[in-house]
């Protein structure tokens, strides 16, 4: 991560290509503003709106405040831009990772601590997503920074930096601008690096500064040139030659294509290498979308146990699997279940390729390695035949009694048939995700959902956004009771933009998704009138409808209305569904899911978490036997200190600890009383704790799964006296930043 605070240099992009392109292929484009140059327009405020201009904003997602007050007039100003008001911080982020999947980039604007961090949440997701995001903060006054004053909107410390700490783990540059002289620089090097990075960055500009010309913005922006990244043509070259070698004597080869295809703009090659190979061809989950499901050879979505029909059978039974892009997490692979062999798979990743175990090719884009392949493959339609023969065409729900209660998978069968070019689906994560999935999505129908992340509500700011940017299409949104819960106010501001969504409030009572994973009490919900409270954001300004369906014929109904009478309106449709009417799919996920996140505490050696900085060294103390042997029987040798001679260096192994000790005076290491204690059986019990000896001028740190805390309790009682300049034990977390030093050699 890099940060700008002040006059640093300027850093370069470390990867990727420019922009982050919509899923139909397009690139977000950098235009040039029609705004002529004024004199008395060159300001800062200005030109951070025309660069939003020319990279192909034309809608800010904003919430306002007394920091970001001043800068918001400018952005108004701004000819080409339209700053929409949202109703918190959230949506706008969500608004604006909406609006980046359907533009190529998005853009949103709070005020100072209490906007930047609240619309964080939305913004991790957004880099989870690999969305480019310019997230502006209206920042404190530029006076106000290096003295001690306390200022509202903090936590009542004069220290401002606490936003910034948040946001610099999610996102790829931060930029605080305070002074006029390096606000051009910082300002067009956070969009373009969000531009090359394909992530969100954080720009935060001094509430005072926006107004004020200055020499630098004095003339019209101009458009950015950014050079694409280039593939290493040698590596290139030995990755294709591998790769061909590689696939070319498998027998019934496969593709997947994943979420990274968008990132690397490489939608088009990969269909391109399905085309001249005859691959049977599948889409992972989050990457439905990006995958035409019309191309001949497409066989559904490749989620282990919870594929579309014959897709994981054809997937796990191929000798060789082609995944371009992939995520693989826990949701993904179904709490770590696929049946897949990492010998048979050659992963393209946007920079690197992987051919089974063996060798990986790095600084290589997978848009050309994936054009390149095309030309060295032999067709081998083997995998697509097979599935051909196998396959059975599904079923369709059994036919509904005369208003008999709504089931969801008969709501899908009539959401299937409202799909068109001029659609796009948003599924909510829960349900919807599997639902969803199941969609046959025509061409050019659009598809989004927040699979990474998973950040519930995330759909109705997405909404919002994926609609602002995607004028030609008519969004349809899938959204659980629960999720509408978190973010619902923002109907207020769709109807404010004259949004056309339709609308699919699945009333099932409860958080369905956490369920199927873990059920209790909390995952049921108060229930909502969802409809009358629509009706009272609507309060008689702007196109809105609303219904409520129980039963098929409800919702045969209101499709037509919907589609028909009401095509001009956002519509709003309540379904009410059993509380247990859920997919086959969830139930099977969920178990699997719940599975995972319940294993027991593994036995071995546990590595570091997340946070720690350090490479875990183990010292190769993988087991209990390893612990026991090479650790809880050190030996400390100590010289009496009277005699002022250096210790003796760890030694051992030995089944005993010797730990000298006094029980009176001050000089507690007298030699000549000490306490031996056989540790060598005592149980393991704490899993997360880490010793340290420390020996004059050598130190060594010991991770261990668990040592007996009465141990702990033992020594720490006979060395309490310790002082710097002696031997001391001390407890610390396992993540703990490791030490080794010369010591290191004589214990091993």
């Amino acid at each position: 991560m890099d940060t700008k605070i002040g006059n640093i240099d300027v850093v370069t992009s470390a990867n990727g290509n420019v922009g982050c392109p919509p899923k139909t292929g397009g690139v977000s484009c950098v235009q040039s503003s029609s705004v002529p140059f004024e004199s008395a327009e060159a300001t800062l405020g200005r030109h951070l709106a025309r660069r939003l201009v020319q990279i192909g904003v034309s809608d800010v997602f904003s919430v306002p405040g007394d920091f970001n007050l001043t800068l918001l007039d400018h952005l108004i100003a701004e000819p080409g831009l339209n700053l929409v008001g949202c109703c918190n911080e959230l949506n706008a982020g969500y608004a604006a990772d909406g609006y980046a999947r359907s533009r190529g980039v998005g853009a949103c604007v709070v005020t100072f601590t209490v906007g930047g961090l609240s619309v964080l949440n939305a913004i991790a997701g957004a880099f989870s997503e690999n969305l480019p995001i310019i997230c502006i903060v209206g920042g404190p006054n530029s006076n106000d920074y290096g003295t001690n004053r306390i200022l509202h909107h903090t936590i009542g410390l004069p220290d401002f930096s606490q936003e910034l700490r948040c946001f610099q783990t999610v996102t790829c540059y931060q930029a605080v601008v305070n002074n006029l002289e390096d606000a051009h620089e910082l300002i067009d090097t956070a969009i373009s690096t969000a531009l090359k990075e394909s992530k969100p960055v954080y720009i935060s500009v001094g509430c005072n500064l926006p107004a004020i010309p200055h020499p630098t913005f004095s003339r019209e922006p101009v458009p950015f040139s950014l050079s694409p990244k280039l593939s290493n043509q040698m590596g290139l070259q030995a990755a294709v030659e591998a790769a061909a070698e590689f696939l070319n004597k498998a027998v019934k080869p496969v593709m997947v294509g994943g979420p990274k295809l968008r990132v690397a703009n490489a939608c088009q090659a990969f269909v391109e290498l399905a085309d001249t190979s005859g691959y049977a061809l599948a889409v992972s989950p989050s990457g439905k979308g990006l995958v035409p499901e019309h191309h001949p050879h497409f066989i559904g979505t490749y989620w282990g146990a919870v594929s579309t029909p014959f897709c994981s059978e054809i997937v796990e039974s191929a000798d060789a699997y082609v995944f371009a892009g992939p995520i693989f997490n826990d949701y993904s692979s179904v709490g770590y279940s696929l049946l897949l062999k990492k010998e048979k798979a050659l992963i393209i990743q946007p920079d690197r390729v992987i051919i089974g175990n063996g060798p990986t090719f790095g600084c290589i884009l997978m848009k050309d390695f994936l054009q390149a392949l095309s030309k060295r493959v032999k067709k081998n339609t083997t995998a697509y035949e097979n599935y051909h023969r196998i396959y059975i065409p599904e079923g369709h729900p059994i036919q509904s009694a005369p208003k008999e209660p709504l089931r969801v998978n008969v709501l899908f069968e009539h959401i299937q048939k409202m799909l068109s070019g001029n659609t796009a689906v948003i599924a909510e994560t829960g349900d919807s995700w599997f639902n969803c999935q199941k969609l046959k999505l025509p061409k050019g129908c659009g598809y989004e959902f927040q699979m990474q992340y998973g950040s519930i509500g995330w759909s109705v700011g997405a909404t919002l956004g994926y609609s602002q940017a995607a004028t030609d299409k008519r969004v349809i949104a899938c959204i659980g009771d629960g999720s509408f819960q978190v973010t619902a106010q923002d109907i207020s501001t769709m109807l404010r933009c004259g949004q056309k969504n339709i609308i699919f409030l699945i009333n099932n009572g409860g958080y369905t998704i956490e369920v199927e994973i873990h059920d209790g009490p909390y995952n049921v919900i108060k229930n909502w009138n969802y409809t009358g409270l629509v009706e009272a954001i609507h309060n008689g300004q702007g196109n809105c409808w609303t219904t409520k369906v129980f039963c098929e014929e409800d919702l045969i109904e209101a499709i037509e209305m919907a589609t028909g009478e009401k095509k001009d309106c956002l519509c709003f449709i309540e379904v009410m569904a059993h509380k247990d009417d859920t997919s086959k799919e969830l139930l099977e996920w969920g178990s699997r899911v719940s599975a995972a996140n319940s294993r027991p505490p593994n036995p071995q050696l546990s590595g570091p978490s997340p946070t720690s900085k350090a490479p875990t060294k183990h010292l190769g103390l993988r087991t209990e036997s390893d612990i026991r042997g090479k650790f809880l029987s050190l030996r400390l040798y100590w010289a009496d200190r009277v005699r002022g001679k250096r210790s003796d260096r760890v030694r051992g192994p030995s089944p005993t600890d010797i730990i000298k000790r006094t029980d009176h005076g001050p000089s507690p290491w007298s030699e000549s009383e000490s306490v031996v204690r056989d540790i060598s059986k005592q149980p393991l019990k704490d899993q997360n704790l880490e010793v340290n000896f420390s020996m004059y001028s050598y130190q060594v740190s010991f991770s261990m799964s668990s040592i007996a805390a009465s141990l702990l309790e033992e020594t720490s009682k006979y060395w309490r006296f310790a002082k710097v300049d002696r031997p001391s034990i001390f407890v610390m977390p396992l993540w703990a930043k490791y030490s080794l030093s010369k010591a290191l050699h004589s214990c091993r």
